[in-house]
């Protein structure tokens, strides 16, 4: 009995599937752009936006700079955004704002532009390009409208996408100073001080700049060492003068005190 039940509804769904292709492949045949902007409407409300997609497609040449086309572009980026497909998303989101930017559509299209780069943004451990140009759409958007009321989401999100770059930044200097590229690995430490000063990871990433300062200033040749425990000793009084408190202040303490013996060692030795 429960077999029977079970494949009567299949029956009935395959029966309904059929028909509504049936009827879409006949919308989609049609000549009549009218027919096809209503049923284009009626499956982006039913959120058949892969049909509602191919009949805006069809129809957009026809409606161009009508009071319709405006309505359809604004649908047909969301109907993408509502597929995952962000980046194009993104694109439509902007092309509709730079086509209709006196819409009432135009903040939140424009809003959407930058979500929509947020949303194809990839763990902070990938390539980060996509985050880049997130983190410029959303402050070009903050620039254009300060009083929206996206903007406390739309700060958020900002601060999140940056907070991918800090962490990419300084998972990079990790990484570099694990495998022995110690000056690759200074040099992104300093960069990121510059870059993200106000970074939460700012006193692990200064605590890093010292252990690798120290550790290349002991792997230099005998003639760069002095100079180089100097820049160690350097970025050590850096570090105690912005954490006085830190966690890591008796290690810190230890490569000032190797630095100043291997220093007067040098100079014992050139004497």
């Amino acid at each position: 009995m429960i077999k029977n039940v079970s494949i009567y509804f299949l029956i009935i769904s395959l029966l309904v599937l059929y028909t509504g292709c049936g009827e879409f492949r006949k919308i989609q045949k049609s000549d009549d752009w009218k027919l096809k902007y209503d049923a284009s409407l009626k499956y982006y409300e039913q959120k058949d936006y892969y049909r509602a997609v191919i009949l805006f497609d069809q129809i957009m040449p026809y409606i161009r700079g009508s009071a319709e086309a405006e309505l359809i572009q604004y649908y047909y980026a969301y109907a993408h955004y509502y597929q995952k497909q962000y980046l194009l998303a993104s694109h439509y989101f902007k092309n509709f704002f730079d086509t209709y930017n006196r819409s009432d559509y135009a903040e939140e299209a424009y809003y959407m532009y930058g979500y929509s780069l947020y949303k194809q943004s990839p763990i902070y451990n990938l390539e980060q390009s996509s985050t880049t140009e997130a983190i410029g759409a959303i402050q070009m958007f903050l620039n254009r409208y300060p009083s929206s009321e996206y903007r406390e989401e739309a700060t958020n999100i900002q601060a999140e996408l940056r907070l991918k770059l800090e962490k990419k930044a300084f998972e990079n200097a990790k990484l570099y100073f694990t495998l022995g590229e110690l000056n690759s690995s200074l040099i992104t430490l300093e960069n990121f001080s510059k870059d993200f000063p106000d970074s939460e990871l700012a006193e692990d990433a200064s605590y890093l700049l010292v252990q690798a300062s120290y550790k290349f200033a002991k792997e230099s040749i005998p003639s760069k060492q002095k100079e180089r425990y100097y820049d160690c000793i350097e970025h050590y009084e850096e570090f105690i003068d912005n954490y006085p408190e830190s966690k890591y202040m008796k290690d810190i303490q230890n490569y000032y005190s190797n630095s100043i013996n291997q220093i007067e060692k040098l100079t014992e030795d050139t004497l």
